[in-house]
């Protein structure tokens, strides 16, 4: 199988508001897209073809035909060939997928990945209602106010059902992934206040949204975008040539699984009666990245980007991973595994929770995230000597799922 590689690229702000801004999603697209050119040394011309991924620019934004507008961010672009991905939160997963199969197929060497939301167009309840499309709306949304929070509370409670959960560990979470996003410039929420104690409380200042689901359990609502470069070996190589590197200093994604389970919450538990994880098809993506990249478990990752658009999903995460038998997640929680300084940190970028979730951008934020990690420039949130790093990119109520192995 030919080597995909990754080249670096850029991530905005995830804590402005560009609604309040007056700006219109192609902006932050055009933004992505310069940042990414000065910190990879990419030339247009380098381009020859651009993938974004977004999942709802029609309703936050009354937009569609995204990949149209790469083409007006330089002369080169006219005639460049586009495409929009959808796939709920997984959307740039989806996008990273394709571009990687094309990139195998030898039909492109270097491809611009945009993964993009314009997100606070919209109060929370008519947000709520938008994202509600990524579940089966007429079933699961509609008339029902801030249904993911609902979906992913259940969750939780088949965990304890099934094995017991204390949520206080979903509290510890939260905290741990908020203390991360406070070492990443980019993070929505780097300036917010976070502890497990307020993360425990219920009241004016966290507030519950639904059950077991209080406002520091959930992910923020987000604006951002990212551009990333995926590249064939060929192309990589005369990139490290001329950058004064060798080939072996870039990453390449060395595994991938995808899987797409129900889109019903109920359909998706049902099939997971009588077997040891929750989701099971989250499972599957995950032994599968595991297998093409020739991992035997999560042992041999230093770091893992994980999906946490909720505690509870972060929860369900870390025995999915692996990191703990299933039902047993919280040992890593209590043991400080998954902090930074842990055997195997989860989100030391912040996470969905701390860093921010456009959705649509999530994905391929991730998989930057990845890159500069096992590159060694991640800054102050950066994992000692990481060389492998797992991504995790669900969307709907576990869905699409998408998980990549990084490494170099």
């Amino acid at each position: 199988m030919n080597n995909v590689y990754l080249l670096g690229g850029y991530q905005t702000d995830f804590a402005r508001n560009w609604a309040r801004e007056n700006k219109h999603i192609s902006a932050m697209m055009r933004e992505a897209y310069e940042g990414s050119l000065l910190t990879t040394k990419i030339e247009p011309r380098d381009i020859q073809a651009a993938f974004i991924g977004n999942f709802a620019a029609e309703l936050y934004c009354m937009q569609g035909h995204l990949g149209a507008f790469f083409v007006d961010l330089d002369p080169h672009f006219k005639g460049l060939p586009t495409m929009r991905f959808e796939g709920a939160c997984a959307s740039s997963a989806l996008a990273a997928l394709s571009a990687m199969a094309h990139i195998q197929a030898e039909q492109y060497d270097c491809i611009a990945l945009i993964g993009v939301e314009l997100m606070k167009t919209a109060s929370p309840a008519k947000g709520g209602d938008f994202l509600g499309t990524a579940a089966w709306y007429d079933r699961e949304a509609a008339g029902v106010e801030f249904p993911f929070p609902k979906l992913f509370g259940k969750l939780g409670d088949v965990y304890e059902a099934r094995y017991g959960l204390d949520d206080r560990h979903l509290a510890q979470i939260a905290a741990i992934n908020y203390a991360n996003a406070k070492l990443n410039p980019n993070a929505q929420t780097r300036d917010w206040y976070m502890s497990v104690d307020h993360a425990c409380r219920k009241g004016q200042y966290n507030t519950t949204v639904t059950g077991r689901i209080k406002v520091t359990d959930c992910s923020q609502v987000t604006d951002g975008a990212v551009c990333l470069y995926l590249a064939s070996e060929s192309f990589a190589a005369a990139y490290a040539k001329r950058s004064g590197r060798p080939l072996d200093s870039l990453p390449r994604i060395i595994g991938w699984g995808h899987t797409t389970a129900p889109i019903e919450f109920s359909a998706k538990i049902a099939d997971s009666e009588g077997q040891p994880y929750v989701l099971p098809w989250t499972r599957k993506a995950i032994t599968d990245a595991y297998a093409r990249a020739g991992l035997t478990d999560c042992r041999q990752l230093d770091a893992i980007e994980t999906h946490d658009c909720f505690t509870t999903s972060e929860y369900m995460a870390i025995d999915h991973f692996g990191l703990t038998e299933p039902g047993q997640s919280w040992k890593a929680i209590e043991e400080g595994v998954i902090e930074l300084g842990g055997k195997l940190p989860v989100n030391p970028s912040g996470g969905l929770i701390g860093c921010g979730h456009p959705v649509g951008a999530t994905g391929v934020r991730q998989l930057l995230d990845a890159f500069k990690q096992v590159t060694g420039t991640a800054g102050d949130y950066q994992v000692p000597n990481a060389k492998t790093v797992a991504t995790l990119n669900i969307g709907g109520s576990a869905t699409t799922n998408v998980c990549c192995i990084v490494g170099r």
